[in-house]
């Protein structure tokens, strides 16, 4: 079987794939903290934790559960194409 080249320019290098993710989280971190910096209560870290676990548990939902629990045949390569696929179904 051949490997076919992407379109989009997929990252290959598995070293290059680690730091894309460490950056993420730094990202996150970040833009977490400063959040929270403005207006620290135990609430709101709480809420922001709780949005974050939320949108995780969605992600994981709609890319390997669907995928692997419900119907193997749908692939999809983001949250767009993921809605754009249930919206015509309900069409």
């Amino acid at each position: 079987m051949t490997k076919t080249k992407s379109r989009r320019g997929d990252i290959e290098s598995k070293p290059l794939i680690v730091v894309k993710g460490g950056l993420f989280f730094l990202l996150g971190c970040m833009s977490a903290g400063l959040l929270l910096s403005s207006i620290l209560s135990f609430r709101n870290a709480f809420l922001l934790g709780l949005t974050i676990w939320s949108f995780c548990r969605a992600y994981y939902f709609a890319f390997y559960v669907i995928e692997h629990y419900i119907d193997g045949s749908f692939h999809y390569s983001g949250l767009i194409d993921f809605a754009k696929h249930w919206i015509s179904r309900l069409k």
